[in-house]
């Protein structure tokens, strides 16, 4: 028997000399086309059904928005003509609106590339960061030296607001059920909208979620008597309560010329309302004597609207809520309507199609009549929750009725 080594060494000599069967079968057998080869028309196929598929879509897609930017015009054009009838003192009829709803997209999905390589998304828009609270309080500091008197308690808060409203002149059902809906029945008087892991969705704060405009127009539309109130209180006052109440008037005042000193219009105090200055006339409304007066009015100034325009039926808590959301025009639009119209109308008619496109409570309850029932709706339904039945029984507590007590 050969040696172990000299083995190994014939059987390394008889594999280099000697093909393997296999390598030997494989060079007698045709060639198949190699993996790679097989990928790269499975690929074109693929691509090409995607393009395919991608021109229906982009027809699909085209089509509709085509039909969608009509849909739009319309809108706007009905709404140019109802505001132009009102201002001839004109009826406003059924035809004066589109009856129709707005079109939805039924087409195709976008297709997926099979490269894995998409068309370029459009760059998305910046948005600039809404202010939470701290930042308010912050601005507030900063540029009138000044924070707002917090109330002692929650239901302090609500006592003092059942005092303006009362004074105002709104009912206990219409403040509730504001207040029930725009904070689902448990808001607090420093609630911020939407506000979830330190981000927001709005500047809306309180128990009827004033925005930052919203603040900035009261002050510089009711300040003088916002400061007429805020005296009456300090002639009750003395000692250290009567130096915070001065301070805060002399606050106020300034406040007021700021809010002053931009025409009277929403646009411009939307813009300066998009300051630091600004930001700090909205922290107003967390100050427990302030904060009631501006929640009150923002209901207050709607009720008054509506009498101006020739209104003189009360509004219910859900027409007034239809006004606070949407704008006391627009509002009002809705309100005035007769229930035959309001079965009709489509909720479509009193938005731009973006707030639409972001407004599901609109788009499945797609008329007038079925946006305010589910207002009352929600209402009937938050009005039984801890928050909303602390603020009723504010309303007939003695401090409701009464000046608060504070140290003389």
């Amino acid at each position: 028997m050969l040696p172990r080594a000299i083995r190994l060494w014939a059987a390394l000599v008889l594999i280099m000399i000697v093909p393997p069967a296999s390598a030997m079968d494989a060079a007698a057998l045709p060639r198949e086309p190699s993996t790679d080869a097989m990928a790269q028309a499975a690929s074109a196929q693929a691509i090409a059904e995607y393009r395919r598929l991608l021109r229906q879509y982009q027809e699909a897609r085209a089509a509709f928005e085509e039909e969608a930017t009509a849909y739009w015009n319309s809108i706007a054009e009905k709404r140019r003509g109802r505001n132009a009838k009102r201002r001839e003192h004109l009826a406003i009829a059924l035809d004066d609106y589109v009856l129709t709803q707005p079109p939805v997209y039924t087409g195709p999905r976008r297709p997926v590339s099979p490269e894995g390589e998409e068309a370029p998304e459009p760059k998305p828009r910046e948005h600039k960061a809404i202010p939470l609270v701290g930042d308010l309080l912050r601005a507030a500091s900063e540029h009138f030296q000044w924070t707002p008197q917090k109330p002692a308690s929650e239901v302090e808060f609500k006592r003092a607001y059942a005092r303006a409203a009362s004074a105002a002149g709104l009912t206990r059902e219409q403040a509730v059920r504001v207040y029930s809906f725009e904070t689902g029945g448990n808001g607090n008087y420093d609630m911020q909208s939407g506000l979830r892991s330190g981000r927001a969705i709005s500047t809306a704060i309180g128990y009827n979620q004033l925005l930052t405009t919203n603040s900035v127009e009261l002050i510089a539309e009711q300040g003088g008597e916002f400061l007429r109130e805020l005296t009456q209180m300090a002639a009750q006052l003395s000692g250290a309560p009567r130096k915070a109440m001065d301070q805060k008037i002399a606050v106020l005042k300034k406040m007021v010329a700021y809010a002053r000193s931009v025409p009277d219009d929403w646009w411009a105090h939307e813009k300066l309302a998009d300051t630091p200055q600004g930001w700090a006339l909205h922290a107003m409304v967390l100050d427990i004597d302030v904060g009631p007066m501006l929640q009150t009015h923002k209901l207050l100034t709607s009720v008054i609207f509506a009498r101006a325009k020739g209104y003189a039926h009360p509004l219910t808590a859900a027409e007034l809520e239809m006004m606070n959301l949407t704008g006391d025009g627009t509002g009002l639009d809705m309100v005035t309507m007769p229930q035959a119209m309001r079965e009709l109308v489509p909720t479509s008619n009193f938005f731009q199609r973006p707030g639409y496109e972001r407004n599901p409570v609109a788009i499945r309850h797609n008329t007038v009549a079925k946006l305010l029932a589910i207002t009352e709706s929600r209402m009937d339904a938050n009005s039984n929750l801890p928050g909303a039945r602390e603020l009723a029984a504010a309303f007939y507590t003695p401090s409701a009725a009464a000046s608060p007590d504070r140290a003389r």
